[in-house]
């Protein structure tokens, strides 16, 4: 079908006939066979420019495609071919390169479409940045630790007391855990002394949770001279309270994040009057002041914690006198020490629940300009003494590279190990022992 525009050509050419035709008795010319021809000679003209230029395309449509199809194929063939080629001649290089263009692109319905690439490293959370508002700081003197090394799988745990139902050692990948093998199931600590909690304690434990309505953990604070308790907080899967059995009220918090099944840390600090209490990296309850003493505590597990799949099991607990605040050790003793940077077992990796105490050290060395400290680290006695020395060293250097991250100037910070040989306290428990793996930041000129 003719455009618009060569429609016009033909109009025009009409008219022009007409306007001939009533000259022709006059001029002795065929003018009506002489338009006829020009008008067919331009019409066909601008038909086989544009049916060139239909069919110029088509060429370059169709050459694309054969340009393209032989890439696509070429691509395939250096894919295969790296893939059948033995893994003994394989290079990492060349392991490296195959992996890529299998992630860069999938082939769906013959077309290729762009596989959705890993999120940028800089964008992911690390545990550091997830913990940098942590401010618990556990206390200096560890009176009461139970790590469950040396305990006995289904026997009671040695280092407590049974108030009621049923609590095993159990063994969970690899790991002795207290296991409360019945609802409604409480253990204390076995603490000759009655009322050995201190005006001022840390309490902290890991515990896990494997749903959000199986079962639920309690810790139970009983007055001092008494064996009624005071408070209850109840920890459960996204929210933690503490219930005052004085007044019968509650106080709420919330687990600000997502319910994710697994381990989590419990950390509380009393001072006197005042209590925090931590999850993770969320400091979930600060009550200023609480009116009556606590002399003890319990911990509880219920909702049914009878089934095997409810898992409720803790570990890891420690209990530790508050201290002074660790500035003013600085300035007393010329150095601090604590007992708060933790790390994996014989490795150098700082576990996130140390933000706390890290935190801590860097806001005094920001806020004091002139301090400069030697980080020592020091074990305790298990293990061979060469491997605990070349411990110490890594443990030493990797929380000075910590806070050299943070922002600290490299020429504030040195770094030594000691190993096992500076005992704060005997080998022989399992308090000693927690004294004795310590860092200690030390002033220097």
């Amino acid at each position: 079908m003719l455009s618009k525009k060569y429609l016009g050509a033909i109009l025009t050419s009409l008219l022009l006939i007409f306007f001939f035709a009533n000259l022709d008795a006059q001029i002795k010319i065929d003018v009506k066979k002489k338009v006829n021809r020009e008008a067919n000679q331009r019409a066909n003209q601008k038909t086989d420019q544009a049916v060139d230029k239909t069919f110029d395309k088509v060429e370059e449509g169709i050459g694309g495609l054969f340009k393209k199809k032989k890439k696509k194929d070429k691509e395939e063939e250096e894919v295969e071919e790296e893939n059948n080629q033995p893994e003994d001649q394989a290079t990492d290089e060349d392991q490296e390169q195959t992996s890529k263009k299998k992630k860069k692109k999938v082939k769906r319905n013959d077309q290729e479409e762009e596989q959705p690439q890993e999120e940028p490293q800089e964008q992911k959370k690390s545990s550091v940045l997830v913990w940098a508002k942590y401010d618990f700081v556990p206390g200096s003197e560890v009176f009461f630790e139970d790590d469950l090394k040396t305990e006995q799988n289904g026997e009671f745990p040695s280092k407590w007391d049974l108030k009621k139902g049923t609590v095993e050692i159990a063994n969970v990948d690899g790991e002795n855990v207290i296991w409360f093998r019945k609802s409604s199931s409480e253990i204390r600590p076995l603490i000759k002394v009655k009322d050995y909690l201190p005006d001022e304690f840390t309490l902290e434990f890991d515990y896990n949770m494997q749903s959000l309505t199986q079962h639920h953990y309690d810790v139970y604070f009983q007055q001092k001279g008494g064996n009624r308790y005071t408070y209850r907080l109840d920890v459960g899967g996204r929210s933690l309270e503490l219930f005052r059995a004085k007044t019968n009220s509650h106080i709420n918090g919330d687990i600000n994040k997502e319910f994710e099944p697994g381990w989590r840390h419990l950390a509380v600090s009393f001072n006197k009057r005042s209590m925090k209490v931590y999850v993770d990296d969320q400091r979930v309850l600060n009550i200023p002041n609480l009116e009556e003493e606590i002399g003890s505590f319990t911990i509880f597990s219920g909702l049914g914690a009878s089934k095997d799949e409810a898992r409720s099991i803790i570990k890891n607990i420690k209990v530790a006198k508050g201290a002074v605040p660790l500035y003013d050790r600085v300035l007393s003793d010329g150095k601090f020490v604590t007992t708060g940077i933790k790390f994996d077992v014989n490795s150098a990796n700082i576990k996130p629940e140390s933000a706390g105490t890290l935190n801590y050290v860097f806001e005094m060395l920001k806020n004091n300009p002139d301090l400069k400290f030697c980080v020592e680290g020091h074990t305790d006695s298990d293990g061979n003494d060469a491997n605990n020395q070349t411990l110490s060293e890594s443990r030493a250097k990797a929380i000075r590279d910590r806070l050299i991250s943070m922002g600290i100037d490299s020429e504030r910070l040195t770094s030594k190990g000691w190993g096992e040989s500076k005992p704060m306290a005997s080998n022989d428990t399992p308090e000693g022992k927690a004294q004795n793996r310590r860092v200690e930041f030390v002033k220097t000129n």
